[in-house]
């Protein structure tokens, strides 16, 4: 008697949960019954989730190894297009269990050999091919259209901190804030922001406080914690089509050609400009400040990574060259005495280059820099009028392109539409046109939805800047400055840094000057000491006396 297997295959959850993988397998099965085709039930092989453009299936790799090692006569499949996607794929399939001495027959597909059956086979082959492509630019529109209608059903999942309410007949799919996960979202924020622990102390923390993750695992890791804290649906704003495919495959790596794994296939993916995000509403956990804040400090911690750095110095990130604008490092080398630090420039090493050194700029000495800056930031922060000045124009600022507005005028005009659908309600059942039972079906959802949108606007409204908060600040600036300025001298380097980075965006290394760019604006000149050390080299003499360092 002859023997056959089966093979079936759905790519989508909608095909698994209505069982069309079952009526595949039956109906090749009762075909088997009716040829007179014994078909074993370990040889009944089913591929539920996987999509045809790909080989890597489990159960395929099954019959694959089935074919090959025990010599099937037969095997049975619905239609090509369920044996693979793609024609290269099908005929190598084909090719492969035909020379393992097994025939592939289809039942909705030609049954004999002739060239013209072989040639039908392509066809269908082909159109399966055009088929799966023209549902991918489909179902990819589709996405688009709904995001920018601001449908939430586009997204992957509610991140931590919600809960994704399914789409019903009366109302739209939604996020829904989960408070003791939101909660947590919170105290994350704050501690970063406020407290300023690092990423590995808050997973530390959460992890001893037994706080589970959004899979129920009980330990945290350093990935979660950072996408948790750059993601901006926090405050309020989801984004749809964040990455996008790149045309080329993933670089190897040294880890990987250490390990001896090979690169996927897949085509990497890349982020895409914060531009091109379409932003979908949703309700806040955080305010926009918060996010900004915590956003910027990631920035800087890329930035001012320590990694290996074994002295810290006071201006690690913050040096450039004025000259070529590539980063000056930390070096260092030895004297009879002491070991003396330099800031360098990376574009000065000629062994980083195939044509040697970019720039010609020599290195500085880091100790004499830092005094420098150090002392040029406190004489700038001695004056009061001038961070007052500061202060009143980020105010205005903010106060008149607060991102925070743009959203305030969305969810008002949903607030708007939540209460004329449920005005148009109450009428149609005054009307008799709605009964009783229908309204009260129907009007809840929109209660919730009206009070969900009325908490984000109050918190829109306690994120703005308030004028007496302001005023507050302004009267202890005098006091705080001056406190300042008494421990300027006994400070730690990390209070040092601290200060500096907030202050401070790049300190740039020119031939004869120094640039202190900070975010404080001022017209005249420091009145610090002419002069700073450069190391000379042995092909160009050192300098003499050089103009004041000018901010």
């Amino acid at each position: 008697m002859t023997t056959a297997a089966t093979y079936a295959r759905v790519s989508s959850a909608r095909q698994r949960e209505e069982q069309t993988i079952a009526s595949q397998t039956a109906a090749l099965l009762e075909h088997a019954a009716a040829q007179g085709l014994e078909v074993p039930p370990a040889w009944v092989f089913e591929d539920e989730g996987y999509s045809g453009a790909t080989l890597v299936r489990p159960a395929l790799e099954r019959l694959r190894d089935l074919a090959a090692q025990v010599g099937v006569d037969l095997i049975l499949c619905y239609s090509p297009d369920r044996l693979a996607r793609k024609y290269a794929y099908q005929a190598l399939l084909i090719e492969e269990f035909t020379r393992a001495g097994t025939e592939v027959r289809f039942l909705n597909g030609p049954s004999s050999d002739r060239p013209e059956d072989a040639l039908l086979v392509q066809f269908q082959g082909m159109i399966a091919e055009y088929e799966r492509a023209q549902i991918g630019e489909r179902t990819r529109r589709g996405k688009l259209h709904r995001a920018r209608a601001g449908s939430i059903n586009v997204l992957g999942g509610a991140p931590y901190g919600y809960r994704y309410i399914r789409r019903s007949e009366h109302a739209e799919a939604r996020f829904e804030i989960m408070e003791p996960e939101a909660a947590t979202v919170r105290d994350v924020y704050r501690r970063y922001v406020d407290d300023s622990l690092s990423i590995g102390e808050l997973t530390r923390w959460l992890t001893a406080e037994g706080v589970p993750t959004a899979t129920g695992k009980r330990r945290w890791d350093r990935s979660t914690v950072w996408a948790m804290l750059r993601n901006p649906a926090y405050t309020g704003r989801a984004g749809f089509a964040k990455t996008a495919r790149s045309d080329h495959r993933p670089a190897v790596t040294r880890r990987l050609r250490l390990q001896g794994r090979a690169v996927p296939r897949r085509a990497a993916q890349r982020d895409r400009p914060q531009e091109e995000w379409i932003e979908i509403p949703v309700p806040a956990i955080v305010s926009e400040e918060t996010f900004a804040v915590a956003a910027r400090r990631l920035a800087d911690n890329k930035r001012f990574a320590a990694r290996n750095t074994k002295v810290p110095s006071l201006l690690t990130g913050l040096v450039s060259c004025q000259r070529c604008g590539y980063a000056c490092y930390r070096s260092s080398t030895r004297t009879s005495a002491r070991t003396l630090y330099y800031y360098r420039c990376l574009g000065s090493d000629g062994w980083r280059y195939a044509d040697g050194p970019v720039c010609a700029a020599r290195p500085i000495r880091a100790d004499e820099l830092d005094a420098l800056v150090w002392a040029h930031v406190i004489a700038l922060l001695a004056e009061p009028a001038l961070i007052r000045a500061e202060l009143e124009r980020r105010l205005a600022e903010l106060r008149g392109s607060d991102p925070t507005t743009a959203q305030r005028g969305r969810l008002e005009v949903e607030l708007r539409r939540v209460r004329s659908a449920a005005n148009r309600l109450v009428t149609a059942y005054g009307e008799d046109l709605l009964s009783l039972d229908e309204l009260r079906a129907r009007m809840p959802d929109l209660r919730s939805r009206e009070s969900s949108l009325r908490a984000q606007l109050d918190a829109l409204d306690a994120q703005l800047l308030d004028r007496a908060s302001y005023l507050a600040l302004a009267e202890s600036l005098e006091s705080f400055l001056a406190r300042l300025r008494d421990g300027a001298e006994t400070a730690s380097l990390a209070d040092r840094q601290r200060i500096l980075r907030l202050v401070v965006r790049d300190v740039l290394i020119g031939p004869d000057e120094i640039v202190i760019r900070h975010s404080i604006p001022t017209s005249r000149q420091p009145e610090i000491a002419a002069g700073y050390v450069l190391r000379g080299r042995h092909h160009q003499p050192a300098p003499g006396q050089h103009r004041a360092p000018r901010a």
